[in-house]
Parts: structure tokens; sequence; C-alpha cells
């Protein structure tokens, strides 16, 4: 196993949320928070994640208050309530199987903790999830922040190049680089060419698609000479 622990990502690497989920949220919050004001396309949402992340965006670019900010978060909570996604097809059985072999297998995400447990749930998978982080008011605690990859190594007692992490937007690059743990880009959820051109460059691994993943973690380590070799650009897998 080249890797003994992963730190997936949920939105749009585990599961296909944002066109179905967290972007009609945000609609939702632009007609109660700026009436009159047109909420941007879902590619421009997107980018919004990438950079410069949505509380940025929200605070410096929207001009969201404090209590502004604290209605967004009751807005979006509400709507995931009441509304479930599909993980990827391939996704879960990958992810059971790599547990299987011994693999640990962590989230961490800005989704809540309890809407991505519960989505593992939902396909009765929770037993998967070894720990999770998700958001937090507290920006130090969540990503790009490396504190929850370090509480990671240290619950598990593992050293940064045991660990992968997958992900598909910009803030788990930097997460990544500041806590010395690999990158590996999940393709399948990147629809925006800039996003996509990022994460290929600035990645450890680029991923197309879960096979792709699925071949990479499972099959027998034979040239960790190359792999150590290689440049810093990310892999085409």
């Amino acid at each position: 196993m080249k890797y003994r622990c992963l730190i997936l990502d949920h939105d749009d690497t585990a599961v296909n949320s944002t066109p179905v989920l967290h972007y009609p949220a945000h609609r939702e919050v632009m007609r109660e928070l700026r009436p009159g004001v047109p909420p941007i396309s879902l590619e421009g949402w997107m980018l919004k994640n990438f950079s410069p992340g949505i509380m940025a965006y929200m605070v410096e670019e929207l001009g969201f208050s404090p209590e502004e900010v604290a209605r967004e978060y009751d807005i979006w909570q509400d709507y995931v309530e009441h509304r479930q996604v599909e993980f990827y097809p391939g996704f879960i059985d990958l992810i059971r199987d790599y547990h299987a072999a011994g693999g640990i297998v962590t989230v961490v995400s800005h989704s809540t903790k309890e809407k991505l447990l519960r989505d593992y749930a939902s396909v009765g998978a929770e037993n998967l999830v070894q720990a999770a982080y998700g958001w937090d008011f507290d920006e130090t605690k969540r990503k790009p922040h490396p504190w929850p990859v370090q509480k990671i190594l240290e619950e598990f007692e593992l050293s940064p190049k045991e660990a992968l992490i997958l992900d598909d937007l910009k803030p788990a690059v930097t997460m990544a680089r500041a806590s010395g743990v690999a990158i590996g880009a999940a393709g399948w959820g990147i629809a925006v060419p800039e996003i996509a051109e990022y994460m290929r460059s600035s990645c450890d691994y680029y991923f197309p698609d879960i096979p792709a993943l699925r071949q990479f973690l499972l099959e027998e380590e034979t040239d960790k000479q190359e792999q150590r070799e290689s440049p810093p650009a990310a892999r085409n897998l």
C-alpha cells in the first residue's frame, strides 16, 4: 500500500454536491440577503470556492456582516438538512476495498462533520470513516490551515509521508504543502478548466477518474525509485 492513510475531501470529490446542493443554497442566500443582486453562475461559484474561498467572498466581495454570515450558515444548513447527494460511482467500493486492505480513511471537508457522516451513513459506509473534520468557524481549524491534517497524523501516529490528501480545490493544496503531506487531485469532480489546470500542475498526482485512483492506491508498490525522482508537477495516472 503506497499510503497508509487517506485524507479525503467530501464535496465534489466523494459526492457530487456543489451543482445540486451548495450552489442552489447560495442562490437562496442571495435571494434573502442581497435581493436584486444577481447571483454568480455555477462556474463562478466554483471559482470562488477555488479562490479566494467562500468566507472571503462573502465578507470581502459581498460585504456580509457577522450577522449575515451567521444567517447564511443557517440558510445553508437548513437547505442541506433535507436533501441528499450521491457518491460518485465506484467511490464507496474503492474506499471499502482500501479500508479492508488496512488503510485508514479520514475526511477533511468544508461541509459540517454531521452532514458528511450522514452521507456515508446513507450508503451504509459510516464505519469506514475513522476520523472526520468539517466546517469550523475558527478558521485556523479548517482548510487551508494544516490543523486538521496535523490532528489526523497525531491520532494515528503517522508521518506526513504515510498519508495522501485527495481533493479538488486550491485550499487543500495550501493545506498539503503546510503539512508536508502529498496531495492527489480528484479530476472527476473538476468541471472548470482553470481549476483543473491549476490542480494538474500543483498537485503531486492527478487522477482523471476513480479507476485510476483505485489502480494507484491498491496496486503493489513496484517502482518507488521512479516516484522519488519524478518532477514536482502532477503525474497523470
